[in-house]
């Protein structure tokens, strides 16, 4: 059974860099080759909503409140999708989730949580 674990979480002041990852456990390196990949986040009394997706050609795409700022990248032979966040602000604040889309298929990591505070 494959499973998405989120990790690099954690408290940062505004201005302050993060980077997360989010591993495939279980999922064979073709498998997840082939998977597109998307971080969301989802702050208190808020939707979930998507931060950034890579397919599995490479091609990526941003929300805009992080574009410019949030890179997201993917490493196909560690089964791993990393999410780079730099120039953090308080609005960025949030549980950042990792989603993987495999055949019509979504899979879900049970969150990490991001705290960009003074």
């Amino acid at each position: 059974q494959v499973q998405l674990v989120e990790s690099g979480g954690g408290s940062v002041q505004p201005g302050g860099s993060l980077r997360l990852s989010c591993v495939a456990s279980g999922a064979s390196r073709m498998s997840f080759s082939v998977s597109s990949m998307s971080w969301y986040r989802q702050a208190p009394g808020n939707e979930r909503e998507l931060v950034a997706y890579i397919n599995s050609g490479g091609t990526t795409d941003y929300a805009d409140s992080v574009q410019g700022r949030f890179t997201i990248s993917r490493d196909n032979g560690k089964s791993t999708v990393y999410l780079q966040m730099n120039n953090l602000k308080p609005e960025d604040t949030a549980v950042y989730y990792c989603k993987r889309r495999y055949y019509g298929v979504d899979y879900w990591g049970e969150g990490t949580l991001v705290t960009v505070s003074s």
